[in-house]
């Protein structure tokens, strides 16, 4: 038509001249500028381009075109974006044709050249504009006259298209470039020299950019066999692979990875056209080819390729059921890929690794540990020869991935304690492939690891798997220095994470790490000390452990191999051995500089003297190790040399004056890490022969530092903010040569008791001084401060001293001192011109860091703690004498102690000021205080429990001194004389502690550890205090013991975590197995426990007075008024809600742990239960017997049912009623009370007459066979077969008659044939373990009760308690009955398995086992056959073209539906078949979830047009004029069947309503109507389903169309 139309203008106009000027005048709209266009390729391809045309060309081009292109003439409104970029186009195309037909000089070049020009200005209106240009004269430039100029537009346009940051121009650059390399010749070696030379790939943002040039000059680069105007071979470019590779396995939008494996895609198919070799080798060096192919090798190249990009189309649907079938062709491509001749690499191995980076980078975390899994596992499958590339990826990608955490969980069903699977991979990966690299690489391939560990900052697990993988390595000499360093780094990292236990071991597999893998000629003992001062010795490095051991081990081996030190012997010459480097290194310590020798340098750093400590006993103990047992002496003897040094230095210091003070601190320093250091692990110092004689040279010099440390604690030396230091550490020493005597003996040599009293009347003294009421000094209230911490330490060591009971107020000069001291009493703040000394340059200093008036806080906060240390110790010793109210004592002579309520208000004003570090002393004194003044100061009592409870719940964080506080603060609301004091009066106490336990135990299921505090403490408390064996306080509180009988592992998924909590469970349960349940005041408690479990099972009604919000989800718990919350509210009332309905909970559910908890505690209980009680509670049994349970519970009631009817044989009437309900009320429950029936012989085994009993078995037996139910009638076969067991064991003769019918039915049972596995379920059932094997009485233990029963019934291996956990639980101790701990019957050796569950998975696990799939799952992913952006210079209608799929030119139309079902599916469907567009009444259901959850993402690929009902009618007219046929998808009378129907090619599909159809007045607008035969009864199909038969109709012909032309 367009021909037709500019022929039509030509023989109008004689003159084009004067038609092109006619068309450039008016309104450039897009149909003008179209026309324009049309008509200069028509004199274009007449060849006229003579006479004035050409001259019309170049005004055309000046005057019209390229002043459009820069915005529109005149200034008119540009339109809409769509029409803009009609006209923009139209336009470049009618510039292109003046710039052929203006002749010379050319035109092209001076207007590319103008265009680059502004292009290189970089305004955005005229760079737009420069690019239209530039595209449309391009082609036009001369490739060897405009050599120079394509060059410098090539690059401009390449660098342009591949900017990242400015998207807009980078759609017409790459526009330009496409035309450019579509011109062939100059222009593509232009543009492939640009990307050739374009900067960096690792660049972000590049890749994709560049594949997209890429992909679009695919035709020009990898050219067809016989293409002409060939141009680069893109296969022989390395960079042409990296670029690939980078978009394989780094891209992260899906659109770039498809365009990487079409240029892969394409170069393989160009390749095995073409059969010529091609090769491409590595970018640097020597090594496997990137890309190259072989005529002889075609098949197998094309076998490689063709896995390769399956398996890489495959990993994009994400889904690990379909990878995983997938992943055994891995495997082949590194069979394909290493030479069977010579073991070399014959692909790249970079291929390989762009699969497993694709992996990694993979959202679906299952996906990504599998494909780290396969990495691990790849060397035990296929020999790999050495590749750089494959250490670069471990170090690099596959450590990132190993970073996260989820990865390393255990998989469902594998026992605790067994370790990760990935974490054993690793190891065992890591040990493989380190041992098979060449020693010139494993040395650089480790370090670098180590520099990797280092370079970030990990979570817990990962850093501890990583180091025991490394720690498995085997010995080899692989780091030197900078590894020892880099090691030291990792442990560095180690201690950020919280996890103590995880980062003590992660310490451990270092030091081994370092101790394999480190040449001990490449460092020295300097070297090594300095990394093993980074071991935290509590954590990790402690001595008597296996790992010292190990440690001494080594340097004794290695100890003359070390590089030589820089510490020098007395010859000058650097020493070797271990021995001489200690002796100096001890030498060197306790020598103080010249130049430090001042009495105002601050106290040196702590690390000094732990390095030091730790080397003497390091060298010690390598001693010990090389002499015979006989030689032990000599051990000694080296440690004396050690110690000769600070020996002096210590003896000297109680008479020499002038000994420098930094000696003095570096000497004590050094004794106390010693006295830290060498004690050995779980065993007494008189065991340890080190340890001992340590101590007995330390008590030699016992005189001489306690004159020390009395001379500057008394003398008023400490005088400076910085003494303070000082001050700890000869409280510290005074502490622990206290420690030492008290092991030692009061009266050996000279008592450290000595120095303590002139140290107490010293300290009072100067207390007293202070009082006078004059302004204090800096160095005054330094004193003060001393003064106070070293009565808190002399009373502290005081408590260490048997004292006996107080019975009278015969107080000491300290304790008058002490009570009479006005507690809470601050300290002055320093002066202007003292505030200056207060700050503390040193980072060593404990108290002061930063600004003077937060150092005195400090130095402020610690004087008071100290202070009431003083009056812990007070209150203890006077404990019995504290009144319960203040009285009208006019002079008391112990105020702290005659006044109580006063001292607890100033306990409670000193909680409101001190840190909560450091409240733990008043704790101690509320703790005496309570007690007394429950009764006559309640409301200050509780009022202490809310401060306490408030600084405890705000330390939850802190774990340093959270748990010393938490036990305090537990001791005191929680002393058994509080409990026994609040419940006797029942007043707001009492209910305040029980609020503050529910709190407890709800905090406990945020952090393991805090429950087992609270009832550990009152279990012991209880027992203790029980004298009367009454339990008044423990009744009072039973519901502490019922919340800990149910406590354990929180499983919501919100809140999973895998902990050991069972110990809380493990205390209560010991407790109660304690009791004794002949006594009756414990056998009460013991009934309360168990019908307050009962009650928790099965909630009565009750009234409700309020709700509370939990922290579940959407929860509100209603709370029964006078009975508070507690978790269990919450699921005894949502079990109700359970129990009523026929549905079953989930196994190993919240509510199914609580109930087994439940059933588990009342079988513990089950001895001390009587008759009366019994008769109390069977009802309830039984009623527990016909809810929906899980098996793990059904076998807890129907054991203790057992045992009931066995205790008490007159409760069998009421379980023969159990059996008289209707079937269709019990149905599947009756086979609880079948299973009891089944142990009948064990129940009645102390009834004298039994025949009564078995003849009524019988007959119930007999009717629940002849059951509906397939379960109900296997059980009641094998209650009758135990039933008639018993009845031939004892001979009954009255059942003669009986026989043949149950031998029949037993035999019938037993061969019993037809569908399904109803024989195999019957010989499975007879060998269920609670039928076969499973005694009720003598398997009743506390093992069968909580670990074999949970094992064999499928209950999570958290809930199984191992027996031995009882046994070592040492907090309460165990009853005289502790053998009933254990099972000694075959239960405990079976393995777990129900039977109507065993034959579920068999084939899947035979499926899993093949190596490799015959055939795979594989999505179809539609490839252009032209090549990927084509035409990068088209604007699409739509986002999906821009993938290079195929579009059809079918249109559907689905205004007239409204369910955003069947338009989600619509759209789907629309998009796999490529559909032009989908027309839809409203574009807002396409946000619907509905919408969504159907179309799966196809919105985004699909053109969707919004045309409203009321529009259709234009709209299908419109399209009548476009060409379209309008087909209705309708039964009429003139309908045309689907099946005879031809469609034709541009085709507008109309779908009707669901209900109504198309209306009529739109069925007169339709060309044809298309009906879609059928062969039912049912009229018609849902119209998504009617649209997808009759889109796939017309694709299906289109296809046959293209196959066929003819």
């Amino acid at each position: 038509m367009e021909w037709v139309l500019a022929e039509a203008l030509l023989a109008q106009s004689g003159d084009p001249r004067v038609l092109l000027g006619a068309l450039c005048r008016g309104e450039a709209s897009a149909e003008r500028v179209e026309t324009l266009r049309f008509l200069l390729q028509r004199l274009e391809d007449a060849g006229a381009g003579q006479g004035a045309l050409p001259e019309a060309a170049r005004e055309l081009a000046a005057g019209y075109l390229v002043p459009l292109l820069h915005g529109r003439p005149g200034g008119h409104d540009p339109g809409p974006p769509r029409s803009r970029r009609r006209v923009l186009r139209a336009a470049g195309a009618a510039l292109r044709s003046c710039a052929r037909l203006a002749g010379s000089p050319p035109l092209a070049a001076a207007l590319a050249e103008e265009a680059l020009r502004e292009l290189r200005a970089g305004r955005p209106p005229g760079a737009e504009a420069a690019l239209e240009i530039l595209a449309a004269v391009a082609p036009c430039l001369r490739p060897h006259e405009d050599g120079a100029l394509l060059e410098r537009v090539a690059q401009a346009a390449v660098a342009l298209a591949l900017d990242a940051e400015g998207p807009g121009r980078a759609e017409g650059a790459a526009a330009l470039v496409t035309a450019l390399g579509k011109g062939g010749g100059v222009a593509l070696t232009a543009v492939w020299g640009a990307l050739a030379s374009s900067g960096n790939r690792s660049e972000p943002g590049r890749v994709g950019p560049e594949l997209r040039l890429l992909s679009a000059l695919a035709e020009k680069l990898l050219p067809e066999p016989g293409a002409c105007d060939a141009g680069p071979d893109a296969r022989r470019c390395g960079r042409f692979w990296r670029t690939v590779q980078a978009g394989l396995g780094c891209a992260e939008d899906a659109l770039t990875r498809k365009r990487a494996r079409y240029l892969l895609q394409r170069a393989v198919e160009v390749s095995a056209e073409r059969g010529v070799g091609c090769t491409c080798g590595p970018q640097e060096g020597t090594g496997p080819s990137l890309f190259w192919w072989s005529k002889k090798k075609k098949d197998e190249l094309l076998k490689f390729w063709e896995n390769y990009i399956l398996i890489m189309e495959t990993l994009e649907g994400n889904q690990i059921h379909v990878i995983k079938p997938v992943l055994p062709k891995l495997n082949n491509l590194f069979e394909y890929a290493v030479s069977e001749e010579n073991g070399c690499w014959l692909f790249h191995p970079s291929w390989h690794l762009c699969i497993y980076k694709r992996m990694f980078e993979s959202e679906n975390k299952i996906l990504t540990k599998e494909g780290i899994i396969h990495f691990l596992e790849l060397y035990e499958t296929v020999a790999l020869p050495f590749s750089l590339e494959f250490s670069e990826f471990i170090i690099g990608p596959l450590m990132d991935a190993l970073s996260e955490s989820s990865l390393y969980s255990r998989p469902t069903g594998q026992l605790v304690g067994s370790g990760s699977p990935l974490g054993l991979k690793l190891q065992k990966f890591l040990v493989t492939y380190v041992s098979l690299l060449p020693e010139e690489i494993k040395s650089n391939f480790l370090l670098k690891f180590l520099q990797k560990m280092r370079s970030r900052h990990w979570c817990a697990v990962p850093i501890l798997f990583l180091s025991k993988a490394l720690a498995n390595i085997p010995r080899c000499k692989a780091l030197g220095l900078e590894g020892l360093l880099a090691l030291r780094d990792v442990i560095q990292c180690t201690m950020i994470t919280h996890h103590i236990l995880l980062r003590g071991a992660a310490q451990c597999f270092l030091l081994q790490t370092a101790m394999h893998l480190v040449d001990v000629e490449k460092v020295s003992l300097s070297d090594v000390s300095s990394f093993l001062i980074s071991l935290k010795q509590e954590e990790s490095l402690g001595r008597g452990t296996t790992l010292w051991t190990e440690l001494c081990d080594w340097l004794c081996v290695n100890e003359r191999s070390f590089r030589p030190s820089s510490i020098c012997g007395p010859d000058g010459l650097p020493e070797t051995s271990l021995n001489a480097y200690v002796k100096n290194l001890v030498q060197e310590y306790i020598t103080s500089p010249a130049w430090e020798t001042g009495e105002s340098c601050f106290m040196p750093d702590w690390s000094e003297a732990r390095l030091t400590a730790l080397m003497i006993l390091l060298a010690v103990d390598v001693e010990g190790m090389k002499i015979e047992y006989s030689e032990k002496r000599r051990t000694q003897n080296v440690l004396r040399i050690f110690l000769d040094p600070l020996l002096d230095a210590l003896v000297k210091l109680g008479t020499n004056a002038y000994v420098p003070l930094l000696r003095t601190d570096r000497s004590l320093q050094l004794l106390v890490k010693l006295l830290h250091t060498c004690m050995l692990k779980g065993s007494s110092p008189q065991d340890d022969e080190v340890s001992a004689f340590l101590q007995s040279s330390i008590m030699s010099a016992t005189e001489s530092i306690s004159q020390f440390v009395l001379r500057r604690l008394t003398m008023r030396e400490l005088q400076k903010v910085a003494d303070l230091d000082r001050c700890h550490l000869y409280l510290m020493l005074l502490t622990e040569l206290t420690n030492l005597h008290l092991k030692a003996g009061w009266k050996r040599a000279y008592s450290i008791f000595r120095v303590l009293s002139p140290l107490k009347n010293a300290s009072m003294r100067h207390l007293q001084e202070m009082e006078s009421g004059k302004e204090l000094s800096l160095g005054d209230q330094i004193q003060k401060v001393v003064s106070m911490a070293t009565l808190a330490t002399v009373c502290e060591a005081s408590t260490l001293q048997p004292v006996p009971e107080l019975d009278s107020l015969d107080a000491e000069p300290m304790d008058r001192f002490l009570s009479a001291f006005p507690f809470n009493q601050t300290l002055q703040k320093p002066r202007a011109e003292e505030q200056g000394q207060c700050a503390h340059p040193m980072e060593s200093s404990s108290f002061f860091e930063e600004s003077s008036s937060q150092g005195w806080g400090r130095v402020v906060a610690q004087y008071i703690h100290d202070q009431w240390v003083c009056l812990s110790f007070l209150l203890e010793k006077y404990h019995t004498l504290v009144p319960a109210t203040d009285g009208t004592i006019p002079e008391p002579l112990l105020p702290a102690i005659q006044m109580p309520a006063q001292t607890l208000r100033s306990a409670l004003d000193t909680l409101s000021i001190l840190p909560s570090e450091q409240v733990l002393p008043v704790f101690r004194c509320m703790k005496v205080l309570v007690p007394k003044l429950l009764t006559s100061a309640e409301s200050l009592c509780i009022e202490s429990f809310d401060m306490a409870w408030k600084i405890i719940s705000s330390l939850s964080n802190t774990q340093l001194t959270f748990w010393p506080n938490l036990k305090g603060f537990v001791q005191f609301v929680f002393d058994n004389r509080v409990l026994t004091i609040a419940a006797k009066i029942k007043s707001q106490a009492y209910f305040k502690i029980k609020e503050i336990m529910y709190k407890i135990i709800e905090m406990s299921a945020i952090r393991t550890g805090i429950f087992n505090i609270l009832i550990s403490y009152c279990c012991q408390s209880w027992i203790v205090s029980d004298s009367k064996r009454s339990l008044f306080s423990a009744k009072n509180y039973s519901e502490l013991v019922l919340e800990a009988c149910i406590f354990g592992t929180v499983f919501r998924r919100d809140q999973s975590t895998k902990r050991e909590d069972y110990y809380v469970r493990i205390c209560a349960v010991k407790f109660l197995c304690l009791l004794d349940g002949s006594n009756a005041s414990h056998k009460l408690f013991i009934e309360d426990i168990a019908m307050k479990l009962l009650d928790k099972y099965q909630p009565k009604p009750a009234v409700f007075t309020c709700c509370i919000h939990t922290n579940r989800p959407n929860r509100y718990v209603v709370v029964v008024a006078g009975e508070g919350w507690s978790p269990l509210t919450e699921i005894a009332l949502e079990d109700e809600l359970v129990s009523k309905t026929r549905t079953r909970y989930y196994e190993n559910s919240l509510q199914h742990r609580v109930k087994n908890r439940i059933w588990q505690t009342l079988l513990v209980l089950f001895p001390s239960f009587d008759q009366n009680f019994l008769n109390g509670i069977i009802d309830k049994i039984f009623h527990a017997g016909f809810t929906n349970n899980q098996a793990s519970i059904k076998y807890f009631i129907e054991w203790i049912i057992i045992l009931i009817l066995h205790k008490c044989p007159q409760f069998l009437p009421k379980f023969w009623d159990c059996f008289s309900y209707s079937e269709e009320k019990l149905k599947t429950s009756i086979c609880t009370f079948l299973s009891v029936l089944s142990h009948l012989g064990i129940i009645v085994q102390n009834i004298p007459d039994k025949t009564p009993l078995l003849k009524q078995a019988l007959l119930i037996a007999l009717q629940w066979c002849l059951s509906h139910n397939f379960s109900v009638r296997l059980y009641a076969l094998v209650a009758l077969k135990k039933v008639w067991d018993v009845c031939k064991a004892l001979g009954v003769e009255e059942y003669n008659a009986w026989t043949t019918v149950i031998e029949r039915s037993l035999s019938q049972a037993e061969s019993m044939q037809g569908a399904g596995n109803a024989k195999k379920n019957w010989q499975r059932i007879q060998e269920h373990f609670f039928f076969a094997t499973f005694h009720p009485l003598e398997d009743y233990c506390l093992e069968t009760i909580f670990y074999i029963l949970p094992r064999l019934s499928g209950v999570i291996e958290e809930e199984w308690i191992a027996v031995g956990k009882f046994a070592n639980f040492a907090d309460i101790p165990s009853n005289t009955g502790s053998q009933w701990y254990f099972s000694r019957t075959p239960l405990s050796e079976l393995s777990p398995g129900d039977w109507s569950q065993q034959d579920i998975g068999s084939n899947m696990s035979e499926a899993a086992s093949q190596s490799e799939w015959a055939d795979v799952q594989k999505k179809i992913i539609p490839w252009r056959q032209e090549g990927l952006d084509a035409d990068l210079g088209l604007e699409f209608q739509d986002r999906a073209a821009r993938l290079g799929k195929s579009v059809s030119r079918l249109i559907v139309v689905a205004s007239l539906i409204n369910k955003p079902t069947n338009l989600g599916g619509l759209c789907r469907t629309c998009e796999v078949f490529g559909a032009a567009a989908l027309v839809l009444g409203s574009l807002q259901c396409v946000g619907d979830k509905q919408f969504q959850h159907l179309s799966v993402s196809a919105e985004q690929w699909l053109p969707l047009v919004e045309v409203k009902p009321a529009q259709l009618i234009d709209y299908l007219q419109l399209k009548k004029t476009e060409g379209y046929t309008i087909i209705g998808v309708e039964q009429t009378a003139r309908s045309s069947d689907l099946a005879q129907y031809c469609f034709p090619e541009k085709s507008l599909l109309l779908l009707g309503n669901e209900r109504e159809g198309i209306p009529a007045n739109l069925i007169q607008h339709l060309d044809v109507c298309v009906e879609i035969p059928q062969q039912g009864v049912i009229r018609s199909l849902n119209v998504h389903v009617s649209g997808a038969l009759l889109i796939w109709e017309y694709t299906r012909q289109q296809l046959l169309r293209r196959a066929d032309p003819s």
